[in-house]
């Protein structure tokens, strides 16, 4: 009977366990939706601005204009920009970013040239302060779904960093979100800015949708129409000054961009963590089961048996 009251204990414990893994995969699944309504929300910006570029490329060369972060300079030193997450419970994200930043260092030393991070999100802050690897700013407790505000923050930071030449080249390490259960640690280059990725007509965009019951994600093709600036428009500044005023709002964009798919990444990992995790509960709940009406049926026919042999005894 002892065995008996031990696997009820164990069944009700897995069975609360797997309400909780469920909770928090519906509660990551409503965070997934909005971060798919701020990425949507913060559109009309961005198609605005890469409008304006756009024009302002095909009204001037770029290439002839003197600007800091159009800039290339011989590379000594490279800072790499890493966003991790706070918290676990999210399978390999954390782990496969902070990897290909780890490599990425090594590949960059292996070069010869100087690196330092600046790091994003409480993992990523963790791993290499315990490496005691060379930092110069870390930003931890973020929004869940990041903010136009914490993006320029962070993008102040990195451009102190540029235009001050403590580093000749910025790079970005992120994991881009490609579905609920695959997402892709990349890196991108940020700073100095390429000429020929300013206008982006065409872009990306996910949607969270549900189909039999089940969460799945479709992405889809948005093309921006870009149009040239009218010949006989006149500036009232010098569009250099006015492509200055830009080139930092475009910055922030992208690292806005940048954090909005590592927040999705992050949210469809825990999800699928969560998902395994209430299927393996309910699979253990199964086998536990099985293992109590197997102990239960011994149990009785172990009592049969002491009943029909006391009874011979007598007889």
């Amino acid at each position: 009977m002892a065995n008996l009251k031990f696997i009820r204990d164990r069944i009700q414990s897995v069975k609360n366990t797997k309400k909780i893994t469920e909770a928090m995969r519906l509660v990551a699944a409503a965070r997934v939706r909005r971060a798919q309504e701020q990425v949507l929300s913060t559109r009309p910006f961005a198609d605005r601005l890469a409008q304006v570029l756009y024009g302002l490329q095909t009204r001037m060369r770029f290439e002839d204009v003197d600007l800091p972060l159009l800039k290339k300079r011989e590379v000594r030193s490279v800072g790499l920009l890493v966003i991790s997450g706070d918290r676990g419970l999210c399978g390999g994200y954390n782990n496969y970013v902070i990897k290909r930043a780890e490599n990425r260092a090594k590949e960059l030393q292996a070069e010869g040239l100087d690196y330092k991070f600046v790091l994003v999100g409480r993992k990523a802050v963790q791993y290499f302060q315990r490496r005691n690897q060379p930092i110069d700013a870390t930003y931890t407790g973020l929004e869940q779904i990041p903010t136009a505000n914490e993006a320029t923050k962070i993008a102040d930071q990195l451009l102190s960093l540029f235009l001050s030449e403590k580093v000749d080249r910025i790079e970005l390490v992120y994991t881009r979100f490609v579905s609920l259960v695959s997402s892709r640690p990349v890196v991108q280059t940020l700073l100095p800015l390429d000429t020929q990725g300013l206008e982006t007509p065409d872009d990306e965009i996910f949607r969270l949708t549900t189909r039999g019951g089940q969460f799945e994600v479709t992405r889809e093709k948005v093309t921006s129409p870009v149009r040239a600036l009218p010949r006989d428009m006149i500036f009232e500044q010098d569009p250099v000054q006015i492509l200055d005023s830009l080139l930092p709002l475009y910055l922030s964009n992208q690292l806005l961009r940048a954090l909005q798919e590592s927040a999705a990444s992050e949210l469809a990992a825990r999800m699928t963590a969560m998902s395994n995790a209430s299927e393996n509960a309910a699979e253990l709940i199964r086998n536990l089961t099985l293992s109590y009406n197997k102990a239960r049926q011994a149990a009785i026919t172990q009592e049969i048996l002491e009943v029909v042999g006391g009874a011979e005894a007598l007889t």
